[in-house]
């Protein structure tokens, strides 16, 4: 078994002394990288499955990202997808030898959170079973004002389903 402790590297609101921004309403985009970002998440966990992919045979990977609802992370992107699998051709055994070609697939990719939802409740996902939030009490109860907590809500909103997630009283 592998253990990834993204507390030891720091440097975010998630895995840090750091606190998460609480709002009334989604703040306005920016171009600056929120403080909840991980730093290079998605780089480690991609990293470990191909690694995992080459040593099974396996061409195809899923992670999901997505970047129309989302709070500006750049390993969100579809520019940062193509060039994780350029370079999974260029640093595997499998892809220098031309055995396997890596695929990375996101399906969330361009989809809304209302469509996301919609598609959850499809394949039969328990959303009781889940919160999106970012700072959630000793209870585990969603803060409901993380920006995370408030894409979730409009998410639910605009889906036209009842969001059944746990939330704090504010």
């Amino acid at each position: 078994m592998l253990n990834t402790d993204l507390h030891k590297i720091g440097g975010s609101a998630l895995t840090d002394n750091i606190d998460v921004p609480k709002y009334n309403r989604l703040p306005s985009p920016t171009k600056k990288i929120p403080v909840t970002y991980v730093p290079a998440r998605n780089t480690i966990f991609l990293s470990y499955a191909i690694a995992w992919a080459e040593v099974l045979q396996s061409s195809d990977i899923y992670i999901g990202v997505n970047a129309v609802d989302y709070s500006g992370y750049p390993d969100c992107r579809p520019e940062y997808i193509e060039a994780f699998e350029q370079m999974a051709d260029l640093g595997t055994k499998t892809g220098v030898e031309g055995i396997t070609k890596i695929k990375i697939r996101t399906p969330l990719l361009n989809m809304t959170k209302a469509q996301i939802i919609r598609k959850g409740i499809e394949l039969g996902v328990d959303y009781s079973l889940t919160h999106s939030c970012y700072d959630p009490s000793p209870a585990r109860l969603a803060c409901g004002r993380c920006e995370s907590c408030i894409l979730r809500k409009k998410g639910f909103k605009k889906a036209g389903v009842k969001d059944p997630a746990r939330y704090q009283e504010v």
